[in-house]
């Protein structure tokens, strides 16, 4: 290699045939990591060259910036040969069933020459179900998630999220989904078909509210927005974001209001909004006295996630950014963020032109694979692969949860003296003794994990963790940069220990940069990126996602440890991984900023309503809050939608009469993307959903039956269920875990609880 950093996918073979942003992102994301990804597309070229979010248009004979960013380092191809996709390692395919033909893909004939290939397809509901050919866009997706319908104020519409995160969220899985495939076939198995919904990589993005409902015995939540959240200062937007009790009592004290402390609702977010006018009226004048610059050092005095808003024209300006290098130049003429991760061994790919349309037609002559199926059997695609996860929270379990699901042992490290946060947060219940063990998004991010409680602050612990990393092929992390290295287990240690290790580390902002140590979830990154600034009204503030990043970090952050597992099993090299969240956000909000320095337009918000020519809201139907969303963004489509209403009513009146679930029904049979606006803790009921097995049934032994989420693919060859064990309570695994990995016994594990070292309830309880 000489001085030239190898890439972590070395000599993977990509066709891409995709006419949506998911296909195309999942493309990039393999283009970054070092794969050779050939793009099929029309004689005419990709009608995404001249797409663009803020509806400029691009230069004629250039391609917009979204497309450059998107295919660049690809290569272009107008036709798609048998040979081609045969000699393919991978196939991402943008198409449901009944379109797969047209776009040149015999599947079972593909998988019958080729068993070692492995084909991604992307489509709005999967392949099968009574929803397979049902009409959707982006917009209507978030709808029937239950996305839309957590947001807003009652006293308004709801709100979608501004953006195409739904698209990128589907992109980064099929990524994520076509490695782990990929390495069963590597190492001797077969590829297979991953048929991926749109819909259901879009419900991942909620926090498993029906969850919610069943194991806090609550309603379905209704939409809302955070108290406090994204409040105006004396020059700007600041945005808040406070998930623990303690938080919100550190809060009170930096904005000097210690009546926030003396009611108990308010330590939790829901709490707060039945409290929301008497709240801002009390912090209002502190906020608008001070500049965001005075409030955000101000918060990381009281270690509090706060963050300046960010828009297109100002996120490449932040001070962390620049000093990181996050920004990049594309050969087209514009900045773009680099891939949202940094290898220690290995490197991106150089960043090159996106091709010109059939530049390397006739010329593209891959050899044919010589084969290396050792069995036909089918396993699950990473079995034999073991994960330490100090992981907690949303974003770092979420990543590993991926990992599970495809057959990775994850042994799950918490103590009894912190126990995963995310067990407690958000609220709890008050007629159970062992009500940590009722955390809705604990549930939902850690089936098929073993937990494992170990005291790091003490010896006997360390010395068992460092026990665990030896048998380890992955460690996976997202405390703070400094707490690893506190504990003594730092990067080089572990590595020292297992040359061959994967260690990933998942920091909110970086290891290193002025905002290294700053405290930061997904609302916070949201603020930043530039997502809030394009959700909400376009004549009221910004409104916050609600922490949809966090499982879309936890997206990124599982490809990112694939493509090191691949490069360590290749080379028989461990490394490093460091994954900040804000990075995987900010590649998912490229758009704002390329287009803002190419166009000069700042996207704004505007509500429901979408940046394109397409008729698009959220309109109220008959009942007492009852919503759909519609989306007619075709000249087919706009012209069904007239027809429907006529010429003497409008739109918005014609839907206010009609009942929302028969409304939408007659809507998408003519061919009008439309779905009804529900709660998210509602998504269990929806028969698409329901029909692909996305929720699976499992015993907890103290919370009952539930239904929990699943990969947003339907179970490929090997895999009967995702799903084989209910998420574990504190500390269920320590016996079997220490005694199997570690050599103790029965006397060893009696001392260690003796010592609080392990132990099964939180210290003090």
């Amino acid at each position: 290699m000489g001085d030239i950093a190898p890439t972590p996918l070395d000599d993977l073979r990509v066709v891409e045939i995709s006419d949506r942003i998911a296909g195309a992102y999942c493309g990039k994301l393999l283009v970054d990591a070092g794969a050779d990804v050939v793009k099929v597309e029309p004689a005419q070229g990709d009608p995404f060259r001249r797409y663009t979010l803020t509806g400029a248009v691009p230069p004629a004979g250039t391609d917009s910036p979204l497309f450059s960013y998107l295919n660049a380092g690809k290569r272009s191809v107008t036709s798609c040969s048998d040979e081609l996709l045969a000699r393919a390692d991978i196939v991402v395919l943008t198409a449901n069933r009944a379109e797969a033909p047209d776009r040149g893909v015999d599947l079972p004939r593909l998988l019958q020459t080729a068993p070692h290939c492995v084909v991604v397809t992307v489509s709005d509901f999967g392949w099968t179900g009574p929803w397979a050919q049902r009409p959707a866009t982006e917009f209507t997706l978030q709808a029937a998630s239950g996305l839309t319908g957590f947001r807003g104020d009652p006293a308004g519409p709801p709100m979608s999220i501004g953006g195409e995160l739904g698209e990128f969220m589907g992109g980064v899985w099929s990524a994520y989904g076509a490695l782990a495939l990929h390495r069963r076939a590597r190492t001797g198995g077969p590829g297979g078909h991953l048929d991926m919904s749109m819909l259901e990589a879009v419900t991942l993005m909620q926090s498993g509210e029906w969850l919610h409902s069943q194991l806090l015995q609550v309603p379905p939540v209704r939409r809302s927005v955070e108290v406090p959240s994204i409040e105006r200062a004396k020059d700007g937007y600041v945005g808040i974001s406070m998930v623990t009790g303690q938080q919100w009592l550190d809060f009170a004290a930096m904005v000097d209001c210690p009546e926030f402390t003396e009611n108990p609702a308010l330590q939790f977010q829901l709490g707060r909004w039945d409290y929301r006018e008497w709240i801002r009226e009390r912090i209002d004048p502190w906020m608008r006295a001070r500049t965001v610059e005075e409030i955000v050092e101000l918060g990381q005095l009281f270690r509090l996630p706060l963050a300046p808003l960010g828009n297109g024209a100002t996120i490449p300006q932040m001070d962390h950014l620049q000093q990181r290098g996050v920004y990049v130049d594309n050969p087209a003429g514009f900045r773009q963020p680099r891939p949202p991760w940094l290898m220690s061994k290995a490197r991106p790919a150089p960043l090159r032109r996106a091709p010109t349309v059939g530049d390397t037609d006739g010329e593209l002559r891959w050899p044919p694979r010589e084969s290396k199926a050792t069995s036909t059997s089918a396993a699950r695609p990473l079995a034999g692969v073991r994960i330490v996860d100090f992981t907690a929270f949303w974003a770092g379990p979420a990543a590993t949860h991926a990992l599970a699901a495809f057959g990775a042992d994850v042994v799950k490290i918490e103590s009894v003296q912190r126990p995963d946060g995310i067990r407690y947060s958000g609220g709890m219940r008050k007629d159970v003794d062992d009500w940590w063990e009722y955390g809705w998004v604990f549930h939902a991010m850690n089936t098929n994990k073993r937990s494992v409680t170990l005291d790091l602050q003490s010896q006997q612990g360390v010395r068992l963790v460092k026990q665990l990393v030896s048998t380890a092929d992955a460690v996976a992390e997202n405390f703070s940069p400094r707490v690893m290295d506190q504990f003594g287990l730092g990067a080089d240690v572990l590595l020292d220990i297992n040359p061959r290790l994967v260690m990933m580390r998942m920091p909110a902002f970086g290891l290193t940069g002025p905002w290294r140590d700053r405290v930061g979830f997904a609302p916070t990154m949201e603020q930043i990126a530039g997502l809030a600034w394009v959700t909400g009204l376009p004549d009221g503030p910004p409104i916050a996602p609600r922490g949809a990043c966090d499982p879309l970090a936890g997206a990124h952050a599982a490809f990112a440890l694939l493509a090191a597992l691949d490069f360590a099993e290749r080379t028989g090299r461990g490394q490093l991984v460091e994954v900040p969240m804000i990075e995987s956000v900010l590649n998912v909000t490229a758009g704002q900023t390329m287009e803002y320095e190419v166009f000069g337009e700042v996207m704004a918000r505007r509500g429901n309503r979408g940046h394109t020519a397409a008729v698009q809201d959220v309109y109220r139907c008959a009942g007492q809050d009852d919503w759909v969303a519609v989306c007619a963004h075709t000249p087919a489509q706009r012209a069904a939608l007239a027809g429907l209403t006529g010429t003497e009513t409008s739109l918005e009146q014609w839907l206010a009469s009609q009942e929302a679930d028969a409304v939408v029904e007659m809507l998408v049979q003519r061919g009008i993307p439309a779905a009804v606006v529900i709660s998210p803790s509602l998504a269990v009921d929806n028969p698409q959903l329901q029909h692909r097995g996305f929720f699976e049934k499992l015993d907890h032994p103290r919370t009952g039956t539930g239904l929990y989420p699943c990969p947003p693919f339907a179970r490929p060859e090997g895999v009967d269920a995702w799903l084989y064990r209910a998420p574990p309570t504190l500390g269920e695994h320590n016996a079997e875990v220490l005694t199997q990995l570690c050599g103790l016994d029965d006397v060893d594990l009696d001392r260690l609880r003796a010592d609080a070292v392990i132990g099964t309830r939180p210290k003090g309880l």
